[in-house]
């Protein structure tokens, strides 16, 4: 074989042991004084072999959940006794990829030669940052905020749906509700006991966020036959990777 073919193949092996769990053959060609940048801490990297072999049975242990490690692409690169490979690997568990199905775990590989076998002497594992900004999030969950009081003005059922997640768990001021199709028809129960247009707005909510998940706080206000009503609110929003959903919601009155 090629060193390219040498090197691809010893990396499969290595990929599929660590999806089998099987540490003897996940240690196999490496270097004692590897270096790996890992996805969790140490920020300086794993160093050793023993601190390399003490990564492994936690990670095993979360891939017996049902998690996946699997290569999608390879490219390796070799010189005459130094070479490098860069990989995209499907790694995460079933509910993982339902909500973010492109989920890849990015690889990198240095190698080098030693006593004519290809060793690995150092690994660079990471996944995409893809945390957005506080002041974003703030502002994109205030603007689905706000279209609900534009739509409940509107009287637009479909609209006011959008951002409602399938899977939406609702604790709503007259009972408990799940799923889509039954938040759809508290709704439209909501719109139809006015006849005249129903007023939702929300002045000032606090949102905080972190990776794809966000959480709004707030007083709702809302107006109907000319009666304004107050409630607290506590809201759940999950990022699709193209808009934020409501996953769950807790409305209610204090008690008097």
């Amino acid at each position: 074989m090629t060193d390219e073919q040498q090197i691809r193949t010893l990396i499969e092996h290595w990929a599929a042991a660590v999806h089998a769990g099987d540490l003897a053959a996940v240690l196999a060609e490496h270097s004692p004084d590897l270096v790996m940048f890992d996805v969790p801490p140490p920020y300086e990297g794993v160093r050793g072999m023993d601190a390399y072999t003490e990564t492994w049975p936690g990670f095993f242990e979360w891939q017996r959940s049902g998690a996946s490690f699997e290569l999608v692409s390879l490219d390796v690169t070799a010189g005459t006794d130094v070479a490098f490979a860069f990989a995209l690997l499907r790694c995460g568990t079933p509910d993982e990829f339902k909500v973010k199905p492109e989920l890849r775990l990015r690889l990198t590989i240095g190698l080098k030669k030693l006593d004519g076998r290809w060793t690995i002497t150092h690994e660079h594992h990471s996944f995409p940052h893809d945390d957005v900004p506080a002041p974003v999030v703030a502002s994109e969950i205030g603007a689905v905020l706000d279209r609900w009081g534009t739509d409940t003005a509107a009287g637009d059922l479909d609209a006011l749906m959008e951002p409602i997640a399938d899977d939406v768990v609702s604790y709503e001021i007259d009972g408990n509700y799940e799923g889509k199709a039954a938040v759809r028809e508290v709704c439209a129960a909501g719109l139809a006991s006015s006849p005249d247009s129903i007023s939702f707005s929300i002045p000032d909510p606090t949102v905080v966020s972190a990776g794809n998940l966000a959480v709004a706080w707030s007083i709702d206000h809302v107006t109907a036959d000319g009666t304004e009503t107050t409630s607290r609110a506590t809201r759940v929003f999950r990022n699709t990777g193209s808009s934020w959903e409501l996953i769950h919601q807790h409305l209610s009155y204090p008690a008097s």
